[in-house]
């Protein structure tokens, strides 16, 4: 009897170990599938396309989705373009194509010519006549920059009729030179502007510009570069970014995002190694002047944003990082272009079921891409409200649980449903925040090349010169004739007192188009 009870508790106990085994088993099962999507999703990123354009083709019926509204059936080609396009197929048929396309035409033009040695006639000695000169090639000529030191001299005069009369004081005139950019520097505004624009246009860091600047004559080194942008940042370049950073705030509709930095000398006491941040924010086309501008932080907290956008009133497009939320009278609006991100990476069936909801989105946009903000939120409301109410629903009562790429998409996209909704009840709303991750790109290639700011002094005044770069490229105008003409006029002029004055020299100003701008 003993025998048998013992037998029965080994065979509980094997069976108890089986139930373990297999549950190991099956956990296990889990982690291997997990790890093998995270896999194949890193292995897509490093060697696939890393487009996210869709091949989306309309369903069957797609095309009658418009049939009731007159307005999409006529071309988006209006009547002048349409003659643009035919004048300039024409043009390509009868001229003949240009020798030379790298070159602008501007660009100065020496010619060389070559005549034979001897012009007369080896037949019967008579002088010969020219018949014509060919073009047998054209080559650019590089003239390397030059340096040379400009000494200001200020002449004084005396009247000395009046010296002889001692009861009279001497009388003085004095020639006045213009203030320089930074006092006692040796650096002038071109200096100061070329080593500006070749960082923040060229990406190219300061401790790579000191060879360079040698080369030229001018012998420095990478801590006098990063004090001499830190004091015009500072000085001339911050009184227009804190201008625009007014004029931001009265616009209605914002867009707004965060990357990554690395600041070394920290006021909060953390390493170096811990990540610092740059915000930036961008308005819309359809509020006037576009300007974008850049905010360095130590943190990604909300207090952050509070303090970047303060007194602002309106909606911000965003992405689904929880700072963006909770602030007194703001708006969020969400990114669809993150929603169809973590559809993506769910590679399955319904996870492309899911990217084809959002590609449908976006196959409508770009009919409503030209409408009026009006008439887009009509059209949104009346064709694009419809596809977002069935696809939240679909996901809602999809039974997507655990932790796999279907879960994560679905728990996102259901957390932010009433921001994702947002797009459909104002037409100045764009469907994602791609423009303001668009901006902050520069950013990110300049921050491979100069990695890091040592300061926080440092990473506020690349803050700055980004945002006027950036701003600058929107309007087409050449940033390094911009940053010269501020540090050369800028230092002479009462703007504390008139800050009106500022106005004429925004990016966008008439004065600075007219100096500045690029014809081409």
């Amino acid at each position: 009897m003993s025998n048998g009870s013992s037998t029965e508790k080994i065979i509980q106990l094997l069976e108890g170990q089986l139930a373990i085994a297999n549950q190991q088993n099956q956990d296990l099962s889990k982690q291997i599938e997990s790890l093998t999507r995270q896999v194949q999703n890193l292995t897509k990123l490093l060697y696939g396309s890393k487009t996210e354009k869709s091949k989306y083709n309309a369903p069957d019926g797609q095309g009658s989705l418009f049939e009731d509204d007159p307005s999409f059936n006529d071309s988006e080609h209006t009547e002048v373009q349409s003659q643009q396009t035919i004048s300039y197929t024409v043009v390509r048929k009868t001229q003949r194509k240009k020798r030379n396309d790298l070159l602008r035409e501007d660009i100065e033009t020496e010619v060389i010519h070559y005549y034979p040695e001897s012009t007369t006639c080896a037949c019967c000695s008579h002088q010969m006549k020219k018949i014509s000169g060919t073009v047998v090639r054209e080559e650019a000529v590089f003239i390397p920059a030059t340096m040379k030191k400009v000494q200001h001299v200020e002449h004084a005069y005396e009247c000395t009729h009046c010296k002889r009369d001692v009861s009279k004081p001497a009388q003085i005139i004095r020639g006045k030179a213009p203030q320089p950019s930074i006092q006692r520097s040796i650096a002038g505004p071109s200096v100061l502007a070329k080593v500006i624009y070749d960082k923040f246009i060229q990406y190219l860091p300061l401790y790579r510009q000191v060879k360079e600047w040698e080369r030229h004559g001018l012998m420095t080194n990478d801590k006098n570069l990063s004090n001499w942008v830190i004091s015009v940042a500072d000085k001339w370049l911050s009184p227009i970014y804190e201008r625009m950073k007014d004029l931001l705030k009265c616009k209605n509709v914002l867009h707004v995002d965060e990357t990554y930095a690395q600041i070394i000398h920290r006021s909060d006491g953390k390493s170096g190694q811990k990540n610092a941040y740059n915000w930036v924010c961008r308005t819309l086309p359809i509020q006037g002047p576009v300007m974008v501008l850049f905010q360095s932080s130590l943190s990604r907290s909300r207090e952050v944003l509070k303090s970047f956008i303060r007194g602002y009133k309106g909606t911000i497009i965003c992405d689904g990082y929880s700072a963006y939320g909770n602030l007194e009278g703001i708006t969020f609006a969400n990114c669809w272009a993150h929603v169809r991100r973590y559809w993506l990476k769910a590679d399955s069936k319904n996870g492309r079921l899911g990217v084809e909801y959002c590609d449908k989105l976006y196959w409508l946009e770009r009919k409503f891409k030209h409408l009026p903000p009006g008439k887009r939120r009509k059209m949104r409301r009346r064709y694009s409200k419809p596809i977002v109410e069935e696809f939240l629903q679909w996901v809602e009562q999809s039974p997507f649980y655990g932790k796999s790429a279907l879960a994560t998409a679905a728990e996102y996209t259901l957390n932010r449903g009433e921001g994702l909704k947002a797009f459909l009840n104002d037409g100045r709303i764009e469907i994602d925040n791609n423009p303001a991750e668009n901006a902050i790109r520069p950013n990110v290639i300049g921050r491979r090349n100069w990695l890091f700011s040592v300061s926080e002094a440092g990473a506020q005044a690349n803050a700055i010169c980004l945002s006027l770069a950036e701003t600058a490229k929107i309007h087409r105008v050449d940033f390094y004739a911009y940053l010269k003409k501020l540090l050369t006029e800028l230092p002479n002029l009462n703007f504390r007192h008139r800050p009106e004055i500022l106005d004429d020299y925004l990016p966008w100003s008439k004065n600075i188009l007219l100096s500045c701008g690029k014809q081409n």
